[in-house]
């Protein structure tokens, strides 16, 4: 801060709105911020200010800027309710998090607000930025310590019954547990945060997020059809607020219908008036071009999707996992299709006539016949295939164990009569 100040004053504020220059504005701002007057209104002029500044510097992208100006607040904080510093703070924290590229600082800040709202005896502003540094070191794959972080906050959290945070922290943890891919836990997190939801009023935003995650989860099961609704009525609220994570849920929305055998309705509802007008892009775009490929069954136009939609596709983990499962589906139909005529064949042949590279034809052929998807050998010395018929069932076998299991029986009950008559 500047060592001169200004008055806290309306017209300070309205000078720091008229300046030319940025630099000139975080001046302004900051000499009211050092202004010694502690008057009601001063107060509530300087609170406007540093919100003023935390924007700028945002813009600016002057993210130590902002954790310095946090420290130096400090001595403000003893002047307003608590209720006032937590707005304050969290506001800061959120400012900092919309500059790109500051994962570690935020860590590095939450960290330094929780040390000091502890030692300040400030509960409930550590509780909720303890809750986001459990999230920002989720993000950072450091998932033990977001764990154990959470742990201890859960239980802090309910035996203050603050029912809107213990939402916050259940969906949390439900999110980390499906990272560490335990699902009983994740859904077991996830139903807790439902209960706790069903007794106050949710804000939109958090129900979105709980329904999208409840997506997730029923997704992983391969229960897609629930999943299809889920993230149908996450998109609906996140739609409604503008939220960005709307595309997702419709990714996913999408992502459901191919897996299901519905790739025909991508099209559709990509050309929805609600969709086509608002989120045309490459996550759509990523998801069209699988869905075509899905209805024509072909791998390669699958592989090219998969090439040229790298970002949308390989690098988001959820799509990732059921897009791998069904590319191993689509190529398993593929390949018993194309064996089918034959009793023996040349893997180099059934590569050409799938268009994929022998090596890995082969790879898959021996995994297939180890899994007793189709009764076969590899000859690797001929580089051929030899297929047999399917070995037919006597069913005299089947009748044989039947009658021996029925004669078990009447054994069995002439011994217990036997034995009372002895008796």
């Amino acid at each position: 801060m500047s060592s001169s100040y200004l008055p806290a004053t309306t017209e300070s504020l309205f000078q720091a709105a008229e300046a030319k220059t940025p630099a000139e504005a975080i001046s302004i701002l900051y000499g009211i911020l050092e202004s010694p007057s502690s008057s009601s209104e001063a107060l509530r002029i300087k609170e406007q200010a540093i919100t003023n500044l935390s924007d700028i510097l945002r813009q600016e992208g002057r993210a130590e800027d902002l954790r310095n100006l946090l420290t130096k607040l400090r001595p403000f904080f003893s002047l307003i309710p608590k209720a006032k510093t937590a707005k304050v703070v969290r506001g800061i924290v959120d400012a900092v998090a919309k500059i790109p590229g500051t994962s570690d600082l935020q860590i590095s800040l939450c960290k330094e607000i929780v040390q000091w709202s502890r030692a300040e005896k400030r509960t409930f502003l550590r509780q909720r930025i303890e809750a986001r540094l459990a999230s920002l070191l989720m993000e950072n794959k450091e998932f033990q310590e977001a764990l154990n972080l959470l742990s201890s906050l859960i239980k802090e959290v309910r035996r203050l019954d603050d029912k809107l945070l213990l939402v916050e922290i259940d969906l949390l943890e439900s999110k980390l547990h499906f990272s560490l891919r335990n699902l009983p836990k994740a859904k077991a997190a996830l139903t807790a945060a439902r209960t706790a939801a069903n007794a106050i009023y949710v804000p939109p935003a958090q129900q979105g997020t709980i329904d999208l995650q409840s997506g997730i989860l029923h997704a992983e099961e391969k229960d897609y059809k629930t999943g299809y609704s889920y993230f149908f009525e996450a998109f609906e609220a996140f739609n409604a607020l503008e939220d960005p994570q709307a595309i997702f849920s419709l990714k996913y929305m999408l992502l459901c219908k191919i897996m299901v055998s519905q790739a025909d309705d991508v099209a559709g509802i990509i050309s929805s008036p609600k969709v086509g007008l608002q989120y045309q892009g490459p996550e759509l775009d990523a998801m069209k071009a699988v869905a075509d490929a899905h209805s024509k069954r072909s791998l390669k136009l699958f592989e090219n999707a998969l090439r040229n939609f790298k970002t949308q596709l390989d690098e988001d983990p959820i799509v990732h996992r059921h897009l791998s499962s069904l590319y191993d589906t689509l190529l398993e139909q593929n390949l018993c299709r194309l064996i089918e005529p034959f009793s023996r064949v040349e893997i180099a042949h059934i590569a050409e006539l799938i268009e994929l590279p022998a090596p890995h034809v082969e790879k898959k052929l021996s995994q297939m016949i180890l899994d007793k998807k189709f009764a076969g050998t590899l000859d690797q010395g001929a580089g051929c295939l030899i297929i047999f018929d399917d070995a037919k069932t006597d069913a005299i076998y089947e009748a044989t164990l039947e009658t021996i299991s029925n004669m078990e029986k009447v054994v069995d009950s002439l011994y217990a009569r036997s034995a009372k008559i002895m008796a």
